[in-house]
């Protein structure tokens, strides 16, 4: 998903959104990345950002289970992802997350 300009997302990026956010298991995973990147030095990485393998520690879920629900949170640019050797790191993006909000208030 492109960024995001003035809050504002097309309905199939909305959509995009909502879709992905309806499963229970994604909306945790957003509110893990959230709060993980929050606490200084709580994660295995850079700031703002946390790896996968604590996502599955964090979870229960297999690997391929937290890569499957990853794709679909990456592709509703609800999350970034950054490849470094064999470990991938993700990152909320924020902006997104408050122009779906947005659109939901604004319904």
């Amino acid at each position: 998903m492109a960024a995001v300009a003035a809050d504002r997302l097309t309905e199939v990026q909305l959509d995009a959104a909502l879709k992905a956010l309806a499963s229970a298991q994604r909306r945790e995973i957003v509110r893990f990345l959230i709060v993980k990147a929050a606490e200084t030095g709580a994660t295995c990485c850079a700031s703002d950002e946390v790896c996968a393998c604590k996502l599955s520690e964090h979870l229960g879920l297999a690997a391929s289970t937290v890569s499957h629900h990853m794709t679909v949170l990456r592709e509703a640019g609800l999350v970034s992802a950054r490849k470094d050797g064999t470990w991938v790191y993700y990152t909320v993006q924020r902006d997104v997350l408050a122009a779906v909000a947005s659109a939901i208030e604004g319904l």
